[in-house]
Order: C-alpha cells, then sequence, then structure tokens
C-alpha cells in the first residue's frame, strides 16, 4: 500500500475512541499505523537492495510476540495506558495486512520464509509507482482514504454541534 496506511490508522483510531476514552489512543493508532515503514530510511541507505518487507520490522510474527511482551508489561504497570498500547499493536498489524494485499509478507518469519500475498502487481510502467497506481489495488487505497475523509467530517460535525450547544 503506498498512501491508505495512516488514514487506516486513524480510521482504527476513531472506532477504538468510541469504545474507550483512555488518552493516547489516537496517537497510536497513527504511529502504530505507520510505524513498519520507517525501515524506509534503512531501505535507501542501503541502495534498495533488499525488499523493506523482509526487514524484521516488517515481520508479523515480530510484531506479535512485542506484542504480548509490551501489553503484559503495560497491563500490569500502568493499566491506564493499555488502550492506547493494544490499540498501537492492532494499527501494526493492519499495516501488515494491508501490505499483504499487493506485496509478499513473510508472517511466518524466521521460522518459514514463505512470501504471501494477495495479488501481485505486475512492473507494467517502467515507473513502479505508476504501476501500483493503475493496479485495481489502489481504487481499495482510495476507498480507504475516502473512509477516513468521511469519519474525520462526521466526527468535526458532531464535536463541532457540540461546542455550539
Amino acid at each position: 500500500m503506498l498512501i491508505a496506511h495512516l488514514p487506516a490508522g486513524y480510521i482504527l483510531a476513531s472506532v477504538a475512541r468510541q469504545r474507550s476514552a483512555a488518552p493516547r489512543i489516537m496517537a497510536a493508532a497513527l504511529v502504530g499505523s505507520v510505524l513498519p515503514d520507517f525501515d524506509m530510511g534503512y531501505f535507501f541507505l542501503t541502495g534498495g537492495k533488499v525488499h523493506h518487507h523482509d526487514y524484521v520490522s516488517h515481520w508479523p510474527l515480530f510484531w506479535l510476540a512485542a506484542a504480548v511482551v509490551v501489553l503484559s508489561a503495560v497491563g500490569r504497570l500502568a493499566p491506564r495506558w493499555f488502550p492506547a498500547t493494544a490499540v498501537f499493536f492492532a494499527a501494526v498489524m493492519l499495516h501488515m495486512i494491508m501490505d499483504t494485499v499487493a506485496a509478499p509478507m513473510l508472517w511466518l518469519a524466521p521460522f518459514d520464509w514463505s512470501k504471501f500475498e494477495l495479488t501481485t502487481v505486475p512492473a507494467t510502467y517502467s515507473n513502479w509507482v505508476i504501476s501500483f497506481m493503475l493496479h485495481w489495488t489502489f481504487a481499495l487505497e482510495l476507498l480507504i482514504c475516502v473512509t477516513a475523509l468521511i469519519v474525520a467530517v462526521c466526527r468535526n460535525r458532531r464535536v463541532g454541534g457540540r461546542q455550539q450547544a
């Protein structure tokens, strides 16, 4: 996915905030929804020889293990932060699921190096970005972005209506 991670994180946070008034849920979801792609810095520094989805930061089992450890600790030591922490890890896993739509992901690494993806985006154009933008999966990304925009507008209308009353 190219553009939909952050909007998907916003949608996730909006749903989570309806269930919990815990602090920092929005920030946790937004950071978690894009954090795995921070490995792009290393990807470009190394000349892009290895696809960034092969890095440990894109291994779902790494994030699941981290979630078990961190959520256990937060649940005991700082229960007030548990909802935001859970939403953070949910957003990271949402990122992994979204990447699996159109890119190979190592869902079982480091135990199995098989790659999983829903569909392959063929390199039909010289620029890979254009190939992605003209593939059907980009319509899914646009749908997520439009949905996030609708959620934001509806939320702002509700909040604005309460402030005026």
